[in-house]
């Protein structure tokens, strides 16, 4: 099976605030956002070939940046969507042509730390696994709140809980019928390919492997 990195950098952003796109923002060593995460898969045995996904209006970036790194395995630079949906989807539409059994790996761009051995395990977990995700114990007290109030409505159990990651990986086949369904259906409530995949194929089970705190994704002004 052939592994693909889809790099999700379609958004804008807009709660770290400022004009460019946070995935195009530097880190301290003045490399970019964006960057970072395609580096960690250019540099991962088990991945052999990557897409960005891109905002359309800056596709033009991201082309630059890929000759300025000269990156072998990106292979296409996709314009993405409103949604982080959309951007998944335009993906899976760019390998419905496959020749060859692919599995497709969606990873937030705005998570430039993933470790390689995040995704030497996820290549391990497909091996056995049609749908692999990525999480991390959870270790703050949780409340339920009640809709629309900041009251406490109940307090579950921290142990029947996890904090989702990416990359998120799927065979492709898999991935595809689930989103195929959700379209048709209109239900696009999700807010990552997991959740899609967990309610179009319940008889799926999704195999988590475990993450890391640095696997953090960057949200805020702050987190730069």
């Amino acid at each position: 099976m052939r592994n693909i990195g889809i790099i999700l950098a379609g958004g804008i952003g807009s709660r770290v605030g400022g004009e460019t796109p946070k995935q195009l923002l530097p880190l301290q060593d003045g490399r970019s956002v964006l960057e970072h995460s395609v580096d960690a898969f250019e540099q991962a045995p088990c991945i052999e070939e990557i897409s960005i996904v891109m905002h359309p209006d800056w596709m033009d970036e991201a082309k630059q940046l890929c000759e300025r790194n000269n990156w072998s395995k990106v292979t296409k630079i996709i314009p993405g969507g409103k949604e982080r949906w959309e951007s998944s989807w335009h993906a899976l539409l760019a390998y419905a042509d496959a020749s060859e059994q692919v599995s497709l790996w969606f990873h937030d761009a705005a998570r430039p730390f993933v470790s390689q051995r995040i995704l030497a395990d996820v290549a391990e977990a497909l091996e056995q696994h049609e749908a692999v995700t990525v999480a991390v114990p959870v270790t703050d007290t949780l409340y339920k709140v009640e809709s629309g109030e900041l009251r406490v409505k109940s307090i579950p159990a921290r142990s029947e809980y996890m904090r989702a990651q990416t990359p998120q990986a799927f065979h492709y086949d898999l991935v595809f019928e689930a989103y195929t369904r959700a379209l048709a259906d209109d239900y696009m409530v999700a807010t990552d390919d997991a959740g899609i995949v967990r309610r179009y194929e319940p008889n799926c089970k999704i195999q988590i492997v475990l993450g890391e705190e640095a696997n953090r994704k960057i949200t805020y002004k702050e987190d730069l």
